[in-house]
């Protein structure tokens, strides 16, 4: 139904960076597909709507999983990050985006750049369910080694599905002289170590491929960063009409 919004009750919020946070919920279905966003509205600022992607496939029983981040001068994404409780009511509606893996791709790249790791998560999962799922690619980047929010949760999918690589590149291989008393209180012992890092952006990354000429490649996270991934992609040959990309 057009501009049906969609209840949802938040059943865990859980802060593990200073400006993440990992919000799961259950409510009604959302019909949206993998790789889409959805527009948001929270009890924190009920009269204002933000757009995040779903970091889980579509779910019959109605799970949700959002990770936030802070805007710096933001005025939704900080209440989200600090205020948000299980028991919270969120209105969910207007799914949109074409980040989609095409039925008959054999070879995919995912490039995936701060948030934009939510929607590659939902589209990884997706592809599991696949009797034959592709050849799949996930560059992940971050500032920081530490910045990889979610290194734990990708070490352990890459090793779960062999069609999947994982490849997290970080701006910076040293952390930031800051304690970051969330992160701190998160840390596991699973995930890439260092020498499993590539040094730089994504768009440097790309460089060490071949020209990606026959692979279906899906770009998402700040605009910035996003449009130097895509340049590069294009600079080393890959088509313009197999990438889909969508920055913030």
């Amino acid at each position: 139904m057009e501009n049906a919004e969609y209840a949802a009750t938040v059943v865990g919020a859980h802060r593990i960076r200073a400006d993440w946070t990992v919000i799961r919920l259950i409510g009604e279905f959302v019909p949206f597909a993998a790789g889409q966003s959805v527009q948001v509205r929270v009890p924190q600022h009920p009269n204002m709507v933000r757009r995040l992607y779903p970091a889980l496939p579509p779910s019959l029983d109605g799970k949700l999983e959002f990770h936030v981040r802070t805007v710096p001068g933001g005025w939704c994404s900080p209440a989200i990050v600090t205020d948000t409780r299980p028991g919270d009511q969120w209105q969910i509606s207007a799914p949109e985006g074409w980040l989609a893996v095409a039925p008959d791709a054999t070879d995919v790249v995912l490039l995936a750049e701060g948030p934009g790791l939510a929607p590659m998560r939902s589209l990884i999962l997706d592809l599991a369910r696949r009797a034959a799922p592709p050849r799949t690619h996930l560059l992940v980047g971050a500032r920081h080694p530490r910045d990889l929010y979610a290194s734990d949760m990708l070490y352990l999918l890459a090793g779960e599905l062999p069609w999947l690589t994982v490849i997290p590149v970080v701006h910076s291989e040293d952390e930031p002289d800051w304690v970051d008393q969330w992160y701190e209180a998160s840390r596991v012992d699973i995930g890439f170590q260092p020498q499993e890092m590539l040094p730089g952006t994504l768009a440097d990354a790309i460089n060490r491929f071949g020209p990606l000429d026959h692979h279906q490649i899906l770009v998402c996270g700040n605009a910035a960063p996003v449009q130097l991934a895509v340049d590069s992609l294009i600079a080393n040959g890959a088509p313009t009409e197999a990438i889909r990309y969508e920055g913030f």
